[in-house]
């Protein structure tokens, strides 16, 4: 039962992590894909350690789930720019690209315009981009992401402690 529950758990946050890789893809997030891709990795170790029934594998998913906490309080941190960071920063692409979040420009409602810069200011490979009618502005979609992933993680969390204790207590009653 509580097996199924975590196996459960860990498709809906496999599915969640999938749907955010793909946005963070559209806008070249680099920092965000790579950590999308780790948790990928680790949401599927957790499922074997689930179905193999091994806690080990189990623990590595609750410490990855509290790593994974901790990195969507920083990126609602980043969007909403709490405690000196910007989200107009290079951070998230590790200041390969000028790129930015995908909800920047393709949010609810955004009408987008190429406008064409002064000669002197535009470099030939990029253009302006004018952005309005935007019904949520594209931070607050990031962050309501990272809450949906951040409130998978704490409810996975519980329930990889959860199962851990079960699947530990089994290996101590079947060595009496």
């Amino acid at each position: 039962c509580c097996n199924m529950n975590l196996c459960c758990r860990c498709s809906q946050t496999k599915l969640g992590a999938l749907e955010r890789q793909i946005f963070d893809f559209l806008g070249y997030q680099w920092a965000p894909i790579l950590g999308n891709f780790l948790h990928i990795i680790v949401v599927i170790l957790g499922l074997f350690g689930t179905i193999q029934y091994r806690p080990k594998y189990i623990v590595v998913y609750a410490i990855w789930n509290a790593l994974w906490v901790a990195w969507n309080v920083f990126i609602i941190c980043f969007y909403l720019e709490v405690g000196g960071l910007s989200k107009d920063t290079d951070f998230m692409t590790f200041n390969i690209s000028m790129h930015r979040s995908w909800w920047r420009e393709h949010g609810p409602g955004c009408v987008r315009r190429e406008v064409q810069p002064p000669p002197s200011q535009a470099p030939a490979d990029h253009s302006y981009i004018s952005v309005t009618g935007c019904i949520m502005p594209f931070q607050y979609l990031e962050a309501l992401h990272s809450s949906f992933q951040l409130l998978l993680s704490l409810i996975s969390f519980v329930c990889a402690c959860y199962v851990i204790s079960v699947l530990t207590e089994e290996e101590d009653n079947c060595k009496y």
